[in-house]
């Protein structure tokens, strides 16, 4: 389906229609099986466990100890989290996937390099949608004040504004929430090029986010409290990277340098 007729969908059905239209197109270009991406059910069950563990260590964390800021503060730290990790992802993604098909042996790097394309649609769509469409609403807006002589004109521009304009806005913006949660799982489709990259990906992306965090400081509680907590979730996302890179290999052979 197209970017136009979903647009056309956002615009004709309300805002239900661009979430959902927005959720459906996020999930098609992100999650999407890929030709080369391995899907395996115990590595799902132990990803989601760990976030659960995460999630309910972290409750009892601030229950404990309380937080700056308080609840509210948490999940406006948690929501800033959502679009945060793919900017990161975009900036160190680029060096990790660089240095992997540096690694390869060299008769496997063109194939690697071949496939890229398919990480590389993915961040297109990711920039370009909300790109897009704050493009056509201000250049729609400027337009418009450029036709102040002209009153039936104007009255037409600021028509489209409303009828396409704001809809484009809402799509884009419900696209930009669901396909960030999506770029930041899968890691911008980089298992296309090689099914080991988003283990690889993801334990790069945790502790990059964990030292940026640390720019606000450490949790709440004592010393030893405080190390355990800024530690304790980047280890274990290492811990089950590394174990999904071991399942990759036993189960399904597939190796970083095979």
């Amino acid at each position: 389906m197209g970017l136009r007729h979903q647009m056309t969908a956002a615009g004709g059905t309300g805002c239900l229609g661009s979430v959902v239209s927005a959720r459906g197109r996020a999930n098609g270009i992100f999650a999407a099986p890929g030709t080369h991406r391995v899907h395996d059910p115990a590595i799902d069950r132990v990803q989601k466990a760990r976030a659960i563990a995460g999630a309910v260590t972290t409750f009892l964390l601030i229950s404990v100890y309380g937080v700056d800021g308080g609840w509210s503060g948490v999940f406006e730290d948690g929501f800033t989290k959502v679009f945060v990790a793919p900017l990161v992802l975009l900036l160190v993604g680029p060096l990790v996937v660089a240095a992997f098909i540096w690694y390869a042996p060299p008769q496997h790097r063109a194939l690697l390099r071949s496939r890229l394309r398919h990480p590389l649609k993915a961040i297109g769509w990711y920039l370009g949608v909300p790109a897009g469409a704050l493009a056509a609403f201000f250049g729609l807006s400027v337009l418009a004040k450029a036709l102040q002589q002209h009153a039936v004109l104007q009255l037409l521009v600021y028509l489209v504004v409303l009828v396409v304009g704001i809809p484009l806005l809402v799509w884009a913006a419900c696209f930009l929430f669901f396909a960030s949660g999506a770029a930041a799982r899968y890691a911008f489709n980089t298992a296309d090029v090689h099914a080991s990259l988003p283990a690889i990906l993801t334990a790069v992306l945790v502790w990059v986010l964990s030292f940026v965090q640390l720019g606000d400081g450490l949790p709440n509680g004592p010393l030893a409290v405080k190390i355990a907590a800024f530690l304790g979730g980047p280890l274990s996302v290492t811990a089950v990277s590394c174990w999904e890179l071991h399942i990759l290999r036993t189960r399904h052979g597939v190796r970083i340098r095979g």
